[in-house]
């Protein structure tokens, strides 16, 4: 359980930085921005890895069980995880509200102990990234450039490649990457 916790704490203390723009103004500073960058990526890399491999570790030794959730919740799950609408017109920050309900809807599913810690660290620190994005105004909330304008079918394409990538999940992926099935 200690290196989900660990690997949780890089990776996702490494994605706070941003929700302090002076403290990211004074890393910038001092290492450049492709120094900062690269910090960035290797600390995230290692807090994925660490918490991927603690995760697994810690649902193979058996975590405790905090709530045993009832079984039609795992539809429930399923049915959270396909939101469709117009991703980006509609959604401010669409990667966070796909965060967030993804961890929802995991801990829907998902009483033991290390699936709370992992969904719900994932779920508060998306909370906290959007409250700090409103707060550091317009610029913030405007993300990063994303290369102009979508085109006009560029939603359709998302969700016709979500909706293929989810079915390969449901069917075999999730058993396969995640040793867990689905159904």
């Amino acid at each position: 359980m200690s290196l989900l916790v660990a690997g949780l704490v890089l990776f996702l203390g490494i994605h706070a930085v941003p929700m302090f723009p002076a403290f990211r103004t004074t890393l910038t500073e001092k290492l450049g921005e492709n120094g900062y960058k690269g910090v960035f990526s290797l600390v995230s890399a290692a807090g994925l890895a660490l918490t991927v491999y603690g995760y697994g570790e810690a649902r193979f030794e058996g975590a405790p069980v905090l709530y045993d959730p009832p079984f039609w919740l795992r539809h429930v799950t399923m049915l959270l995880m396909v939101p469709v609408s117009k991703i980006k017109k509609v959604l401010k920050h669409p990667m966070l509200v796909a965060g967030k309900l993804r961890a929802v809807s995991h801990l829907l599913a998902n009483g033991d102990l290390a699936s709370v810690l992992l969904f719900g660290g994932f779920f508060l620190w998306a909370v906290l990234d959007r409250i700090s994005i409103k707060r550091r105004g317009p610029l913030a909330a405007q993300g990063p450039a994303a290369g102009g304008e979508p085109g006009r079918y560029s939603d359709v394409w998302v969700i016709l490649i979500g909706l293929v990538l989810y079915g390969l999940f449901v069917w075999k992926l999730h058993a396969l990457l995640i040793g867990v099935p689905v159904a």
